[in-house]
């Protein structure tokens, strides 16, 4: 039988019962401990794993597309960050400083690197390129995202204040085990090559624990009870705002610049998209101590937003001229 088009992928709906389950069964007392060991080794794990299947003849081809690269990143790093600065004053009255700062965080995120390589491909764009923009977006994210939100948030809004627990902590369970898994592929890279379905599986189980553990305890501390149904379409709306802006810019951009339908297709995607995998573990860390799950409560509706949007685009793109050869430049 088909899957629906309008049903959510099956991590997202893991996500809602993940949220769910929180809500129903948070985790108290010394279980809280326990937990928060656990998510810290399997977010060093995942990152670990990212750093041993990371292709690096793939990301040398890619890099020599600096043009394509160089508007990725500024759409990634700049152009999301300043709209969520500039449209501040009228979005943030629609869900509070609080949610904001989730946005505001969906805008100092790098992109995705799984995802963006797939819808690229599905819409025969420059696969290569957007290999390379997407792995290097992330591993520039360990460092840029605390540096933009820090930046972006300030003082007095729940938001991140950067310190050497702070550093430590990114180092540590997101850049070193990223750094050890490079360093390992030469072993590491062909048993994860070979074990994708597993690895899939660890990738999302760390998403899932994290978030419950980041909703388990919102729900403890009695951060939903006053989270009323308007609020939500209002993050959603906003979400939906900041992602069809930035779509339509980087296509009118892309064309203008002239590059071609597949570069085009890669910079769409690679830099629209934002990444969860990522994002999630980030959340933890950089907000730790406040209220984690309303930060990542804006980013799990945009990437579900994402996803839904750059399938159908994807295909869209699909139907038409058929791709060239792509000369990286």
């Amino acid at each position: 039988m088909k899957r629906p088009t309008w049903l959510p992928d099956n991590l997202v709906l893991l996500l809602l019962a993940t949220v769910a389950l929180a809500t129903v069964l948070p985790v108290h007392g010394r279980g809280v401990a326990v937990l928060d060991g656990l998510t810290q080794a399997a977010v060093a794990l995942l990152f670990f794993l990212q750093g041993s299947k990371l292709s690096r003849r793939a990301v040398l081809e890619g890099l020599l597309h600096w043009r394509l690269h160089a508007l990725v990143f500024a759409a990634t790093f700049l152009l999301f960050p300043l709209l969520g600065l500039a449209l501040r004053p009228w979005l943030q009255p629609w869900v509070g400083p609080e949610l904001y700062v989730g946005v505001l965080f969906i805008c100092a995120l790098p992109s995705t690197v799984q995802s963006s390589i797939a819808f690229t491909s599905m819409a025969r764009g420059n696969v290569a390129a957007a290999m390379c923009s997407a792995s290097a977006s992330n591993i520039l994210g360990m460092a840029v995202t605390p540096l933009l939100m820090a930046a972006m948030a300030g003082a007095g809004t729940g938001g991140v204040h950067l310190s050497w627990h702070t550093l430590e902590g990114i180092a540590g369970t997101l850049l070193l085990p990223f750094v050890a898994g490079q360093a390992l592929q030469r072993w590491t890279g062909p048993w994860v090559a070979k074990r994708k379905a597993w690895v899939r599986v660890s990738d999302q189980s760390t998403i899932l624990l994290v978030v419950y553990g980041a909703f388990s305890a919102a729900t403890v501390e009695g951060l939903y009870r006053h989270l009323p149904p308007v609020t939500l379409l209002a993050v959603l709306a906003i979400c939906a705002l900041l992602l069809a802006i930035v779509m339509a810019l980087l296509t009118v951009v892309s064309r203008s610049l002239g590059f071609s339908r597949e570069d085009e297709i890669a910079i769409v995607f690679c830099g629209s998209k934002k990444t969860l995998a990522s994002g999630v573990p980030m959340a933890q860390i950089l907000f730790a101590g406040q209220a984690v799950g309303l930060v990542v409560l804006p980013l799990m509706v945009f990437h579900q937003l994402q996803l839904m949007v750059c399938a159908s685009l994807a295909r869209r793109y699909a139907r038409g001229p058929a791709a060239q050869p792509v000369v990286a430049g």
